[in-house]
């Protein structure tokens, strides 16, 4: 990658790998539907995942690794502008289903308790579309004071690291091979586990002398694969919070319970006649949802300063010319004038759609917020990265200031509620997508793309994950429910807890100033709240499988340093290829299989191997990932 000068004052212009003058092929029917199928595929797998674990990943990577052995290694077309686009369109779908679990399976719950139904899939579509074309063009007159004037400032590291992988165009096909592979044995497994069941998916078993508490493992590929990606610390994080949970908070309550006879709210049926399940439903989740409340909100706080900071800098950037037009192939967005209108014609469906109850007054609430936490998103990502994003905080911050303002108004019943969410979800992937925006745009920065190709990518790569998430989120509510220990979506769960907290006052406050005050504690440790919460929220059975994930990236971090060569050759982490692929692959068949359970379709072969088979299948799936997290290739000369 070349550059003639990385300084933060940008006087000399940076030359990126494809100079401007060069044209190649970028925008074209290979990179596009490629592009749609990896945002459709990603989107949905991601929406499983964060939905049972609360955590998505990023599919630039995947994306990107994907898009170079089909384009480069079975099609033999060689333009890195075509993978990029292929990759900016896919990593959308990804980016618009995080924004879009995290809040919508809110109004499922919702519509299921009053009314007996789902919210309609058009709804749900037109909520992630105006997120998500929002998300995009919100950043349009920001690319050049953030990514342009700002390169040598903010990283941008997935970004970067997306470049880095489209410039090692000639390891393209093992890499893919390794991506692919992955999606291959997360797909076996999970079918085999769920669809034939030959063993079962969940390892439970009870602890001699700590009354009312297991330990417990959901054996799956795909929370392997997280715990790989997010690393030994992140997961470690997890695994404290879940043992504080399942360890001491469940076992004193299960303590209090025993032969105890009376009803304590939120529980319906006596105290004794809770098991560990029913314990950790009617109060451990509170808990936790007070932790993950605190944790947002004062990640949220703490990045205050940089978001007042960001956004005026910003401004003033624009205001000063930055945002004008140019010329030159890779300085050319989308003009201001399109870009405009857009947000305009966005913020009227907002208003004149009947399936969204907003009105005015929550699409001028959408447009404020909306831009101010693009602009913070934009910046925040560029700096630490996309997985320090405070996404779900910013929404826990709206949607309070929402419901104070919905509830003085006297818009406080159910369609007031719904409104509430709405606007939240809005924001929540507006959000999301102007992060993931920002590190498509650099990426492109660093290759030579040209800036409007892009953003016209993204919104395409937007119109496909909104066109299915809907259909998505309906067969996971049919078939497994919300909230429930197939789906915890803890997310979400903890957004509809917060607008009922504020609108009806029927939250269990003391459990969720519980939670909060574990928070503070963990705050004054200065350990990073937000992991050990979601540890605390989620069962101990989640927990584990990723800590495993994250012990075995330790070991293979040690073991595949780039700079440690073997004669010829060169270890490389290939790792988080094949934990993607692990995490697509059972996330494909997750959505197979509850398709053939709404259409009463039975898998089942009547024989299974037992929690003694889940073990050993489990253990077949760790020493494969360990196999395939390194590869040698030629080391340069």
């Amino acid at each position: 990658m070349n550059s003639s000068n990385k300084n933060s004052n940008n006087k000399d212009r940076f030359l990126p790998f494809i100079s401007a003058d060069k044209i190649l092929a970028e925008f074209t029917w290979t990179s596009v539907a490629l592009g749609v199928l990896l945002s459709v595929v990603f989107g949905a797998a991601n929406a499983y995942l964060g939905l049972k674990i609360g955590m998505t990943i990023s599919a630039s990577i995947p994306a990107s690794v994907i898009s170079m052995g089909i384009i480069r290694g079975i099609l033999k077309r060689d333009s890195i502008l075509e993978n990029n686009m292929a990759q900016t369109i896919g990593s959308a779908g990804e980016s618009l289903s995080a924004g879009a679990i995290f809040t919508l399976p809110g109004l499922f719950i919702w519509y299921d308790k009053w009314f007996s139904q789902n919210p309609s899939i058009l709804t749900i579509t037109f909520i992630a579309l105006i997120g998500g074309i929002l998300g995009v063009l919100f950043v349009i007159p920001l690319r050049k004071a953030l990514i342009v004037k700002e390169h040598g400032v903010l990283s941008y590291p997935e970004g970067t690291a997306c470049a880095e992988v489209l410039l090692a165009g000639e390891e393209g096909g093992n890499k893919a091979k390794t991506c692919f592979t992955g999606v291959g044995i997360g797909a076996l497994y999970k079918f085999m586990a769920d669809g034939f069941n030959l063993f079962p998916s969940r390892i439970e078993t009870k602890i001699a002398g700590i009354r009312g508490t297991v330990f417990g493992c959901d054996a799956y590929p795909a929370l392997l694969g997280v715990g790989f990606i997010i690393g030994p610390r992140t997961a470690s994080y997890m695994l404290s919070g879940a043992i504080l949970s399942w360890f001491v908070i469940l076992p004193i309550i299960a303590k209090f319970a025993y032969m105890n006879t009376m009803i304590m709210f939120p529980a319906s049926i006596p105290l004794n006649q809770l098991d560990h399940w029913g314990i950790w439903g009617n109060y451990i989740r509170y808990i936790g949802a007070g932790a993950v409340a605190f944790g947002g909100i004062i990640s949220l706080i703490k990045s205050t300063p940089l978001i007042i900071e960001t956004f005026f800098d910003a401004m003033k950037d624009y205001s000063e010319g930055i945002g004008g037009s140019h010329i030159v192939r890779t300085d050319k967005d989308i003009p201001m004038k399109v870009v405009f209108i857009g947000i305009l014609l966005s913020l009227i469906a907002m208003i004149a759609l009947p399936h969204l109850e907003i009105g005015l007054g929550g699409a001028v609430i959408v447009a404020i917020f909306g831009f101010f936490f693009a602009t913070v998103s934009s910046k925040i990502v560029g700096l630490v990265g996309s997985s320090s994003n405070p996404v779900s905080g910013i929404t826990i911050a709206t949607l309070i200031i929402t419901s104070f303002i919905f509830k003085m108004t006297g818009n406080d019943g159910q369609s007031g509620m719904v409104g509430i969410l709405t606007i939240g979800a809005i924001i929540c992937i507006i959000t999301s997508l102007a992060g993931d925006t920002s590190q498509d745009l650099k990426t492109g920065f660093l290759v030579g793309a040209t800036p409007y190709k892009q953003q016209y990518g993204e919104i395409i790569g937007v119109i496909a994950a909104s066109l299915t998430i809907g259909f998505v989120l309906t067969l996971f509510s049919n078939v497994w429910g919300f909230g429930s220990n197939a789906l915890p979506a803890p997310q979400a769960t903890l957004m509809h807890l917060v607008i009922e907290g504020v609108i009806g006052g029927n939250l269990p406050w003391g459990l969720i100033f519980v939670g909060a005050a574990i928070g503070v504690v963990v705050e004054i440790f200065g350990l990073p709240i937000l992991p050990i919460a979601i540890g605390i929220y989620l069962p101990i059975h989640l927990s584990v499988p990723v800590m495993i994930g994250g012990i075995i990236r330790g070991i293979v971090d040690k073991q595949a340093d780039i700079s440690e060569y073997d004669g010829d050759k060169v270890k490389v982490n290939t790792g988080i290829l094949y934990s993607s692929g692990l995490i697509a692959g059972e996330g494909i068949i997750g959505i197979i299989l509850a398709i053939m359970s709404w259409y009463n379709i039975n898998a089942n072969t009547g024989f299974n191997f037992g929690q003694a088979g889940a073990v050993v299948f489990f253990i077949m799936i760790i020493i494969s990932t360990l196999f395939y997290s390194v590869f040698y290739r030629e080391a340069e000369k």
